[in-house]
């Protein structure tokens, strides 16, 4: 599909198949309601639970499905007393037509994109975050600090919950590596654009003569997979245990209870050592695990099928990035999009929605140009 169709693709109206398919779901949506008004005894809690995650999942684009029908219904009215012998009623309707067709071409555009991005691999699920330090030492670990507090702020906002899995700090407050949980409806989808190398230039608060500094850190955003998703069998596994350390190596207990488990088959290698407990890090450590290996299988999927995706995680290197912050100018640059906001201190703090919207549509559009 030529790239200036897109958007004449993304408002064309509803018809066709596709009309039959969302007719199909609106009709099944309220199949499920009746079931689920009847007393909850008539059916097994079990099934019950199953019905009512359907009907959630459902509830958004039956009501852009039932908004467009009623546009399309007062669009058809509008016309036809356009056409109708009333010059009072022919003027009135004549000035609702434009409005009413904006109005339908952006429902079908709400529809057409709620089905794309419920296209995505795991849109619905949770998400896994690695923000790891790269070149710039002591600097790229304090940015790893600030980047996770930026997250952390846009979590809130967005009413989702946040638990660090797995943290090693330095000294100077800063992260060599982080780990973190984010709960929430959509949160993969909406976050998955982060991945990549993040670039920051500022004058550290260590640098004495006032010099700016360029060092870069990487961030890694993964579903969240459930246990029967993924499956890891004992034998694939390599499980040590090691007594938990402080920043700079200190020790901070004398019990082995830090798990670091390695899975033979891939080599990918996670190390948990928050908890106090063994078994709670083994849990956490097996979390991780799997979401690193369903990424891994998805990495790879993406790279045979469009050549334009690039895998999530970078090196780590000044070169390999996906945003710059330039801190002496107030700004943030996503490269992928060639857009710059001047706006790098709000930015910082939690207001990363409108950069995410603008990766989330052209998201679309590439996806729509492989259809």
């Amino acid at each position: 599909m030529p790239e200036q169709d897109t958007k004449s693709f993304m408002e064309a109206p509803i018809e066709g198949t596709l009309r039959g398919r969302l007719s199909e779901i609106v009709t099944r949506h309220g199949e499920l309601e009746t079931t689920l008004a009847a007393p909850e005894s008539q059916l097994d809690r079990a099934r019950y639970q199953e019905l009512l995650k359907e009907h959630g999942a459902k509830a958004t684009l039956v009501g852009y499905c039932k908004e467009y029908i009623a546009l399309e219904s007062d669009l058809l009215e509008a016309r036809r007393m356009a056409a109708g012998s009333d010059a009072e009623l022919r003027e009135l309707a004549a000035a609702e037509l434009e409005p009413l067709a904006e109005r339908l071409a952006a429902s079908a555009r709400r529809i057409r994109e709620f089905i794309l991005d419920s296209q995505i691999d795991g849109a619905d699920a949770n998400a896994i975050v690695e923000i790891r330090a790269g070149t710039g030492g002591d600097e790229a670990a304090l940015f790893a600090a600030d980047v996770f507090k930026m997250y952390s702020l846009y979590a809130d906002s967005q009413r989702w919950k946040l638990e660090v899995l797995s943290a090693s700090d330095t000294s100077l407050g800063g992260y060599k590596d982080i780990t973190f949980q984010v709960n929430g409806r959509g949160v993969y989808a909406r976050l998955r654009f982060e991945s990549g190398g993040h670039r920051v230039q500022r004058v550290p608060a260590t640098e004495t003569q006032g010099r700016i500094h360029t060092s870069a850190i990487t961030v890694a955003v993964m579903q969240e997979v459930e246990e029967a998703e993924v499956a890891i069998h004992e034998k694939d596994l390599r499980v040590d245990t090691y007594c938990a350390s402080g920043p700079g190596g200190q020790k901070v207990n004398k019990t082995a209870s830090a798990v670091r488990i390695t899975h033979i088959p891939t080599g990918i290698v996670v190390a948990i050592q928050d908890e106090k407990s063994q078994h709670k890090n083994r849990a956490k450590a097996l979390k991780v695990l799997r979401s690193r290996i369903r990424e891994a299988e998805l990495r790879e999927r993406r790279e045979k099928e469009d050549a334009l995706r690039r895998s999530l995680i970078g090196s780590g290197d000044r070169s390999d990035r996906i945003r710059t912050y330039n801190f002496p100018q107030n700004r943030v640059t996503d490269h992928r999009i060639n857009v710059s906001i001047y706006a790098l201190d709000r930015f910082m703090l939690g207001d990363i929605g409108g950069l995410l919207d603008q990766l989330a549509a052209r998201d679309r559009e590439e996806r729509v140009q492989m259809l």
